[in-house]
């Protein structure tokens, strides 16, 4: 296993580092930071918005090979992943983005994980009775229903019923306010910030899993060696539960695994609604305003997010199948 997990690794790092590369240069190609400067009124000399593009390493009259080396040495160095057009640090800006979206998405998306395969299994065991075609319904609404719509609903719904209980319970926008040095208040006040959020990303995300684990299942079930299982002397819940079950989780194991980058940047509207200072509207935010060092910094992050998943898929894989040797 050590050995598997060395091997891969060490492929993922060779990986990561042309996918990165190759981000660095397709941002500098398309990207036009010095835009940003000439849009301006009243326009700065030409010699100042060289010199702000120069001090940012993104000045296009530079060879991008030059400009790639010293960002690259950064990197590696100093883990600096360079300035932003505006002459600010993409690392301070990240770091906090960072923290903000796992704790924006870390509780969620276990939830709609455990909530949503747990239904998927329940509704196929139980295919064409009536729990199914209500959670299936229920699924399909949830699934059609634009995020934005859905998240507004539930400030809506947040605000009534502030208003009814006449107390704050719930916060709409941000993910704390309380500053004193209280951890239980802390923790209270992070709860009430947290909740909205957590319920929009967990019932939008859980439904794909239910629908997808559902379809796993159902195959699984109707399958020769469970069937033989059947003819064996196991009952349908026995030969469901040691044989098509664990089969039909190995393909949800791979789409969870697969799934960790976009949970993190694809909160965009989520974020944004109940503004939240999160990764996603940053990697939004960094396109608009060409900004090439924090495009690449999220889409190393990303690429870091995607590997580390690809590695736990075949982890998972293996110890589900005990057919796939890592080998």
């Amino acid at each position: 296993m050590l050995k598997f997990i060395a091997k891969r690794l060490a492929n993922y790092v060779v990986m990561l580092f042309v996918a990165i590369s190759c981000t660095y240069f397709l941002a500098s190609g398309f990207m036009r930071p010095r835009s940003n400067y000439e849009s301006r009124t009243p326009r700065p000399p030409a010699a100042s918005i060289n010199r702000s593009l120069d001090l940012a390493n993104i000045n296009d009259r530079t060879n991008i090979f030059t400009r790639y080396w010293r960002w690259l040495t950064g990197v590696v160095t100093r883990w600096d992943w360079g300035l932003s057009p505006d002459l600010g640090s993409v690392n301070g800006a990240l770091a906090p983005r960072i923290v903000a979206s796992t704790e924006l998405v870390t509780i969620a998306t276990v939830l709609s994980i455990v909530l949503g395969v747990a239904l998927g299994i329940y509704t196929a065991q139980r295919q064409y009775k009536w729990q199914d075609r209500l959670f299936g319904t229920t699924a399909t609404f949830f699934l059609v229903i634009p995020t934005a719509v859905f998240a507004l609903l539930v400030v809506m719904l947040a605000i009534f019923i502030n208003g009814a209980s006449g107390f704050r319970l719930f916060y709409v926008t941000g993910l704390s306010s309380y500053t004193g040095n209280n951890w239980f208040l802390r923790l209270a006040d992070f709860g009430q910030h947290i909740i909205l959020p957590t319920i929009v990303l967990t019932i939008l995300g859980m439904v794909s899993y239910h629908l997808t684990q559902r379809t796993y299942l159902l195959d699984e079930m109707h399958a020769d060696y469970v069937r033989t299982a059947r003819a064996k002397g196991l009952t349908r819940r026995q030969a469901i539960r040691r044989h098509a079950l664990r089969a039909s989780l190995i393909p949800t194991a791979v789409n969870v695994a697969f799934s960790i980058a976009s949970v993190f940047t694809g909160a965009v509207i989520t974020e944004s609604i109940f503004a939240i200072n999160g990764l996603g509207r940053y990697f939004i935010q960094a396109i608009l305003d060409n900004d090439i060092n924090a495009s690449v910094a999220i889409a190393a992050f990303g690429g870091v997010c995607t590997l580390a998943g690809a590695l736990l898929a075949d982890i998972v894989s293996a110890w589900l199948d005990p057919r796939i040797k890592m080998s």
